[in-house]
Formats: C-alpha cells, sequence, structure tokens
C-alpha cells in the first residue's frame, strides 16, 4: 500500500481548532519481527519493511512541520540477536545512508546518528561522516537515527566526559555531552507494537515526554496512525511538574 503525503500535506491533529505539531517526535521502531513472523517471512524481511515505513513517516513528519525525529534503529542490546539479523539490519543501514547522501538537499532533511558509532564497520562509519557533513549545509527538518544507542550508556559517557573536562555533573553539564545535546527534548515518544515500555531509549531526555502506545506494528504504521498520536498528544495537558 502507498499513501501519496504530499496531497496530505497540512493534514494535522488539531485541538480546539488550532493545529498540534509536536516540535520533536520519538519513535521506538518496534515490530518489525513479530510483523514477518505473522506472514511466514524471515525477520529480516521485517526490518526491510520497516525501513521503507521510517522513508515515508519522516517524509510525512516534515509535511507536517515537525522539527526534529528521533528513530531507535539499533540498541546496544540488539547485538545479541542472531549474526544474520544484525547482519540485515547493517546492510539497510548502510543503503538508507548511501540513498540520504543523494536525496538530503533536495528533499530539505538534515540527517544526526546518535550512538556510539566506533564499533560500526568503516564503510558505515564513512557514511555517517558523509552525512553529517551534508547535513551542516541543509536547512531543514533533522532526522536523529540511533545506532547502537543505549539511555544508560549515554548518561554514563557524559557523566565520564564531565569528569575528564574538570567539570561539576549537573543537568545542564550532562545535557550539553549528550548524544542529542542541542537538540531539543521530545514532546512526544510514539510505540508501535503495543509494548510499555522504554527500552533503554532516551532515559535522560524522556524525562516529561508524553508517551503513545499502539498496538499497530512498525510494518504497518502509516500517516493515519501518526495523525492518531498527533491528536492524542493535542489534548494532553503538560504540566511539567507544576501545579494547574
Amino acid at each position: 500500500m502507498k499513501f501519496n503525503i504530499f496531497k496530505r500535506k497540512g493534514r494535522v491533529a488539531r485541538d480546539n481548532g488550532s493545529a498540534v505539531v509536536p516540535r520533536h517526535v520519538a519513535i521506538i521502531m518496534d515490530g518489525n519481527g513479530r510483523w514477518a513472523r505473522k506472514r511466514g517471512l524471515p525477520r529480516t524481511a521485517g526490518h526491510a519493511a520497516g525501513a521503507e515505513v521510517f522513508r515515508m513517516i519522516a517524509t510525512y513528519c516534515k509535511s507536517l512541520g515537525v522539527e526534529h525525529l528521533t528513530v531507535y534503529a539499533f540498541s546496544t542490546e540488539n547485538w545479541k540477536r542472531p549474526e544474520g539479523e544484525v547482519s540485515t539490519i547493517m546492510q539497510l543501514l548502510e543503503k538508507y545512508l548511501a540513498e540520504s547522501i543523494e536525496k538530503m538537499e533536495l528533499e530539505g532533511v538534515r540527517l544526526k546518528i546518535l550512538g556510539d558509532t566506533s564499533v560500526l564497520s568503516p564503510q558505515l562509519q564513512a557514511l555517517i561522516a558523509e552525512t553529517g557533513e551534508l547535513s551542516q549545509t541543509i536547512d531543514g527538518m533533522q532526522a536523529n537515527v540511533c545506532i547502537n544507542y543505549g539511555g544508560r550508556d549515554e548518561i554514563v559517557r557524559a557523566a565520564a566526559r564531565c569528569v575528564a573536562d574538570g567539570v561539576e555533573p549537573t543537568e545542564e553539564s550532562i545535557s550539553a555531552r549528550l548524544y542529542t545535546a542541542g537538540i531539543p527534548d521530545p514532546d512526544l515518544i510514539i510505540r508501535p507494537g503495543g509494548e510499555l515500555r522504554l527500552s533503554n531509549f532516551l532515559l535522560w531526555q524522556s524525562a516529561y515526554s508524553e508517551f503513545y502506545v499502539t498496538d499497530t506494528l512498525w510494518p504497518d504504521f502509516t500517516p493515519q496512525e501518526l495523525d492518531k498520536a498527533f491528536a492524542a498528544y493535542g489534548k494532553r495537558d503538560r504540566r511539567y511538574g507544576n501545579a494547574k
């Protein structure tokens, strides 16, 4: 099934007649394996389908005016998966980055990789460096892709950098040393697949994020599903700990 997202431009969740579009949306792209299993396909087929959905949702978010989209592509724990599955995921990442280099400027989307990239293949590291350089020349929505990322690991690394820099660990000094330094905290975190947990994703940054969970598996996630999430977000009363 294909969607013409450009015909849907401007259609967003509404609350009291005014558009509600989160500045920063984060998504835990969950359910690829279950989607494939339900169809009698290998898990790798689910990851390939999920990669295409990411392209569609990223383009749709840009059309709605989202400034930052952060997705969980590969966690520090995902290395425990079967070698063939990990290899396929890495190949998909390489393919996506290579294609993004050709399209980023045309589509007006910047790309930033979050996570410990030092253990990735030389080819993947080179593509990450190239997309990073190109992103500096583009003014548009920023897509943040978490690869070999773990929230606890990120906090530990930030604290260690504070010590190495001779800086007292505070909320400000730690935030400035996270992978997400300079990126606003996510307003809305979406989890397809129905699981009710963060899975080590943006632990520091999600302190006051709103959450939306759907049973829809990631490869079945559509622009209409995003509309539902935004509609629910538009009804939330975000007080950040303050009394009403």
